[in-house]
């Protein structure tokens, strides 16, 4: 495997995991991903910018074979897929120094057991000098992790992101194509970014001054069209919500189908756009990119054991854990006999700050009534979503 060459003295060593298709097994990789580490030689020093995923470490010292020397080994993240390496590539270059803020630091000795004298703080906005290439450190907390940071190389205006801007997808095209990323990138920012919605805010303030001619994240492609990747985290963090509904359902013996079917249909003659997420086998990553853009979410349940069906209650955790900026919350379900399967959804959502609409739960098959209720609750999404400034 060769470096290949970004700008003058810096390359890009990407490895792509094509068929890994489950992270931190939990989060599927329908597209794959990769792992990526660079390097900066300036005339003075040699800096690898991160390193990779410990399962895939000799494909990085295939990348490294001709390198004969590093100095600093800059960690933006502890996080493993990003740093299990480096206990590999201190060993193979023992003169050199892990560059980390504090938190990483302290982090890094704690998941991988580095000694305290192999690292070297830096501050933020701290810079280090390679010999004409001078590499400044961006404190970027909660993107996605307490200790994550940020590198800019000043004289060739790229922008080492770690997991900021990054996109989950093994390919064999060093540059996004916005259409062929632009999906991959949606989800990563779902599954991992869209909690920290606050942080991504404030710290794209922090970067908005910077001149950048690349964004090289830490996972999937490099980005030239900066300014793509930049709209991109602007509408999913900074915006509001949009005119779209996310029914999320699962349904026993068809009780809950109709109840949902009727609600699609009614809220589609409003002209409200809808998003139908059958949780019988679902990709959380398709109902966590659903959620970053939906006003209104829909929880369908039937009653399991006088509690919701457990595909339903991941769906409710799921959503309550990523923490969208959703306006509307509301539940149709049905149930046999009894039981709490209202309550115990209503409950699971409540970290959503969103105002909840009135449910419809139904005892067995719906009647003609309870499907007016399905109609009044499409109305009155309909209404609530016409009180809204959609973009």
């Amino acid at each position: 495997m060769v470096p290949e060459k970004i700008a003058e003295n810096v390359y890009s060593m990407r490895i792509n995991h094509f068929n890994r298709r489950m992270f931190d097994a939990l989060i599927p990789l329908p597209d794959g991903t990769s792992y990526n580490a660079y390097l900066v030689r300036g005339t003075g020093k040699t800096a690898l910018m991160d390193s990779a995923d410990p399962e895939k470490k000799d494909a990085l010292f295939d990348f490294l074979r001709d390198v004969e020397k590093i100095d600093y080994l800059v960690a933006h993240h502890a996080e493993q897929d990003h740093s299990g390496s480096l206990p590999f590539v201190l060993e193979k270059y023992p003169a050199a120094r892990v560059a980390a803020n504090p938190r990483c630091k302290e982090f890094l000795m704690s998941h991988l057991h580095l000694p305290a004298e192999k690292f070297i703080e830096v501050k933020d906005g701290g810079r280090l000098d390679l010999g004409g290439k001078t590499l400044r450190f961006i404190y970027t907390p909660w993107v996605h992790w307490p200790e994550t940071m940020v590198t800019y190389l000043e004289e060739d205006r790229i922008l080492f992101s770690c997991d900021f801007f990054g996109s989950h997808i093994a390919t064999g095209e060093l540059f996004s194509d916005e259409k062929t990323v632009y999906g991959p990138m949606k989800r990563y920012y779902a599954e991992i970014m869209m909690p920290f919605r606050s942080s991504i805010k404030s710290n794209l303030e922090k970067i908005k001054e910077l001149e950048l001619a690349l964004i090289a994240p830490s996972h999937g492609p490099i980005h030239k069209n900066v300014k793509f990747a930049l709209d991109a985290y602007k509408d999913w963090a900074l915006s509001e919500a949009k005119n779209k509904v996310l029914v999320a359902y699962i349904s026993m013996h068809g009780s809950t189908l109709l109840l949902v079917n009727r609600l699609v249909s009614r809220l589609q003659e409003k002209g409200v756009p809808v998003e139908k997420i059958n949780l019988d086998e679902f990709d959380i990553g398709c109902v966590a990119m659903a959620l970053v853009d939906a006003a209104t979410v829909v929880i369908g349940t039937p009653t399991v054991l006088a509690g919701p069906h457990p595909k339903a209650v991941y769906a409710a955790y799921l959503a309550n854990a990523l923490r969208p900026k959703t306006r509307f919350v509301s539940v149709v379900g049905s149930y046999g006999w009894g039981g709490r399967a209202l309550e115990t959804i209503a409950g699971m959502i409540s970290g959503i700050k969103a105002e909840a609409l009135k449910p419809v739960m139904v005892k067995g098959m719906p009647t003609a009534d309870d499907l007016l209720e399905v109609d009044a609750l499409a109305g009155l999404i309909a209404e609530k979503h016409k009180s809204l400034a959609f973009s």
